[in-house]
């Protein structure tokens, strides 16, 4: 919410229009996002006529200061609500950037890729607010990922699987 929106579309806003369309998945209970994603992809549509993007919510796996033993079932959920969207969607490429809802969709992704049905590059970017240690999303997520990427060089050092570019948001 709010933070991770605005670095992933700064990242967005780095990439041609040859990512198109784009699927944005973000919380159900994520009310900034959305009009941000919004304001975003109305600029983004002055430079590229031909901009396509969908907007989903699902669960949110976690809430702040929800219980680890209760996000077990919350995180579940989340995925399995996420399945039959990955599905949908058969995405090329998820991009990610930390909050809980990716780990969902990264999970549904991976599984499509591991039944045969498709398989979709993960790309997670670490916050740039994470400097010495890994969100809870990124610990999950660096073994899953084809691509980890952090924007701090203590980050490199510890996780030797990620990709140091400085920063990038």
């Amino acid at each position: 919410t709010g933070g991770h929106t605005t670095e992933i579309l700064r990242l967005l806003s780095c990439l041609s229009e040859s990512y198109s369309p784009r699927h944005y998945i973000f919380a159900d209970s994520d009310e900034m996002s959305e009009a941000k994603i919004r304001s975003f992809e109305q600029k983004r549509a002055e430079t590229f006529s031909n901009s396509q993007f969908t907007l989903d919510r699902i669960p949110r796996s976690r809430e702040v200061r929800q219980s680890w033993t209760s996000s077990v079932v919350t995180t579940l959920y989340s995925i399995l609500y996420s399945l039959p969207l990955t599905y949908k969607l058969k995405p090329d490429l998820v991009l990610c950037n930390g909050p809980g809802t990716c780990v969902p969709v990264c999970i549904s992704a991976l599984l499509l890729g591991l039944l045969g049905i498709k398989r979709a590059i993960i790309v997670y970017v670490e916050s740039i607010c994470r400097v010495e240690t890994l969100s809870l999303s990124g610990k999950i997520l660096y073994y899953f990922s084809d691509y980890f990427i952090v924007q701090w060089p203590a980050l490199k050092e510890k996780y030797p699987k990620s990709v140091y570019l400085g920063r990038i948001v």
